[in-house]
């Protein structure tokens, strides 16, 4: 099972620290994954993390803003978010994948599990 939480209302220009904690299992072995819905529009791939924390892959829109990272030993993902704008208004859902390939980690159909989500809105 994986709950996100941190998110919440935010003035443009701020910043918002989002966590997902594991339970049920250990998701160590696992490259995780945040991703976003914005009212209207098709969830989309925000940012990746292998098993280590050593590699990241982030969307393009997201790059020099966001930052992933993880930490095995509390069974939580950490999700960085700088210089927020209003375009970052969505659902934020972390996900955990079991596949090795980081080419497919953009795409949710590579996940195994999924979190519930969490709202996060900024204001202009």
């Amino acid at each position: 099972q994986l709950v996100e939480s941190g998110g919440g209302l935010v003035q443009a220009g701020g910043s918002l620290r989002l966590s997902c904690a594991a339970s049920g299992r250990t998701f160590s072995s696992y490259a995780m994954g945040w991703f976003r819905q914005a009212p209207g529009k098709e969830r989309e791939f925000v940012v990746a993390v292998n098993w280590s924390g050593g590699s990241t892959y982030l969307a393009d829109s997201v790059k020099g803003r966001f930052t992933i990272s993880r930490d095995n030993a509390k069974n939580t993902v950490y999700l960085q978010m700088n210089s927020l704008n209003p375009e970052d208004t969505a659902v934020y859902y972390c996900a955990a994948t079991s596949g090795l390939d980081s080419r497919l980690w953009s795409h949710q159909s590579e996940y195994d599990y999924w979190g519930q989500g969490t709202q996060v809105t900024v204001s202009s």
